[in-house]
């Protein structure tokens, strides 16, 4: 093992400090070896990689070291007991005179990639492919309306009432506008047929996706089989996690500062509300109780983004409008604490898993104590003491809504745009935030496709759509984030209405969500409280 760890940093032009060559060879696993330094590499821009390196980018690496088991965490913490790093933020709230939490809450960043550069080849996507496939295989096994599973290569003759799992690469319509679609597992490929005769199971044929794995009740031939049903791996939160007292999160996104476009006024008022001016007395009560804002990308927007974007900037300088956010976000009280991911407008790459905002360009921000940044998707876990699960958050900006809203007839008829929820309802049906090669970029993995969705969240949270939208799907909360930004020339082009400055208020303990409005000029008088239909209360989630 240790000559394969030499050979393996030598080649990728690393250099090694004895402290965490020892490290690494104790890790057992190449392949963990190798991805922990190219994180760190990334992050760092450094060549030598020693212990001194990873504890001066200790807030930067912490995200890293969530996503290894059990196991490998006792191992990071025991190597790295002497520079205090932990493998979860832990600190105790204390209650001040005035009632208010001080100090940062229990949070765990359970998931945070952070991929470096590095040259791809057809490979690495067969891979990332194979990876993917095989964990919804695994799922789709476990469910026992797939009866008589068995791979492609094993079906003979003309057999009936078996299943298999494959993953569709071709969906195509016949002159009698019956549906065939192509797909393949890890040993063969077939063509399925969908008939008009079956109406419920053609109907759900619509939603069906390039790239999808599905599991399908089947009769027929290896080379040609009928479609009898099908399902998908789908998502199902088993029990419902809640703060046994009474606090609260909000969720914001897509405040786009820089632009000339955004609401700099009603942002304001917003952190005024939270430092509790114009408040009614009940509203300053629960301003005390808020512990979490949850800030879903695009903060800034950024330089570049696209052809011709300096006519619509107010500040052309990126690193000045990160210095913005970070003057809005030290008004923010110090006993709240602020989770914040990347967008496509962020000063980071555009293909996901996208990294937290580096020290390069978002300097300002690394300097603020209840600022916590992670990548874009995270998967969030907060409130969790002792043996007690807390609540899982799962961040994600939603770079490949807008494609999907495209490829799905209901979608399609009803303008996705303004019903974000429905679209998050066909992500958690697939198990992954990004279904269709192409659709997005993203850097394929060799170890893992970090857009899977592993594990089921308590919450789903989304921005880029600039619409507030709340929903539950099979006991998991979604919820859709507003915008600080009036419509651009690009959403009137698509036909997007945004609905800005609202910000969804979850009450963990009960699962009651609100919406607090702040728009001009009734947000400036008495932020009134609505909700997302029309002024009707909104239900436990």
């Amino acid at each position: 093992m240790s000559q394969n760890i030499l050979k393996l940093f030598i080649e990728k032009g690393f250099l090694l400090d004895q402290e965490m060559f020892n490290f690494l060879n104790e890790l057992g696993n190449e392949e963990i070896a190798n991805e922990i330094i190219d994180k760190i590499a990334s992050i760092s821009k450094k060549k030598l990689i020693t212990k001194t390196l990873v504890n001066e980018n200790l807030e930067k690496i912490k995200p890293i070291l969530f996503e290894l088991n059990n196991e490998k965490k006792k191992l990071v913490e025991k190597f790295f007991v002497n520079i205090s790093i932990l493998v979860e933020v832990k600190k105790e709230s204390i209650i001040d005179s005035k009632g208010i939490l001080e100090n940062k809450p229990l949070i765990k960043i359970l998931s945070s990639p952070v991929l470096a550069s590095q040259k791809l080849e057809v490979k690495d996507f067969v891979k990332h492919f194979r990876n993917r496939f095989l964990f919804i295989k695994s799922l789709l096994q476990q469910k026992p309306e797939l009866e008589n599973l068995i791979s492609i290569d094993k079906i003979i003759g003309n057999s009936r009432n078996f299943s298999i799992i494959g993953i569709v690469t071709s969906k195509n319509l016949t002159k009698n506008k019956n549906v065939i679609l192509e797909v393949e597992d890890l040993t063969d490929r077939t063509k399925l047929l969908i008939t008009q005769n079956k109406p419920e199971i053609y109907e759900k044929t619509k939603e069906i996706l390039l790239d999808d794995v599905i599991g399908f009740k089947c009769s027929g031939t290896k080379d040609f089989l009928y479609v009898n049903d099908f399902f998908y791996p789908d998502s199902f939160l088993t029990e419902k996690h809640k703060t046994e007292n009474e606090i609260y999160s909000l969720f914001i996104s897509d405040i786009h500062i820089g632009s000339k476009n955004f609401l700099e006024t009603s942002f304001q008022n917003f952190i005024n509300w939270l430092n509790g001016e114009n408040c009614t007395e009940p509203q300053k009560q629960l301003l005390k109780k808020i512990k979490y804002i949850f800030v879903v990308g695009d903060t800034i927007d950024g330089v570049g983004v696209y052809p011709g974007q300096e006519k619509d900037l107010a500040i052309k300088d990126i690193t000045q409008q990160y210095e913005k956010l970070a003057d809005f976000y030290k008004q923010i009280p110090q006993h709240i604490s602020i989770i914040h991911c990347a967008g496509q407008h962020d000063a980071v790459r555009v293909a996901e898993p996208q990294p937290p905002i580096g020290t390069d360009f978002g300097y300002a921000l690394h300097q603020i104590p209840n600022l916590f940044l992670v990548s874009n998707p995270s998967l969030i876990e907060i409130e969790s003491q002792n043996e007690k699960s807390g609540i899982k958050i799962l961040m994600y900006h939603g770079a490949s809504m807008h494609p999907i809203m495209g490829e799905i007839e209901e979608l399609r008829l009803i303008n996705g745009h303004h019903y974000p929820a429905k679209v998050v309802k066909h992500l958690l049906l697939r198990r992954h935030l990004a279904p269709s090669h192409g659709d997005m970029t993203y850097i394929p993995h060799a170890i893992d496709d970090p857009l899977l969705i592993k594990e089921v969240p308590d919450i789903i949270t989304t921005a880029d759509l600039h619409r507030t939208d709340i929903d539950n799907y099979h006991g998991i909360i979604i919820i859709c984030n507003s915008c600080w930004q009036s419509i651009t020339a690009f959403e009137e082009k698509v036909g997007n209405i945004p609905d800005p400055c609202k910000v969804p208020i979850l009450n963990l303990k009960t699962r009651e969500i609100k919406i607090l409005d702040f728009t001009e000029p009734e947000g400036l008088e008495d932020n009134k409280e609505i909700n997302c239909q029309q002024g009707k209360e909104v239900k436990n989630a």
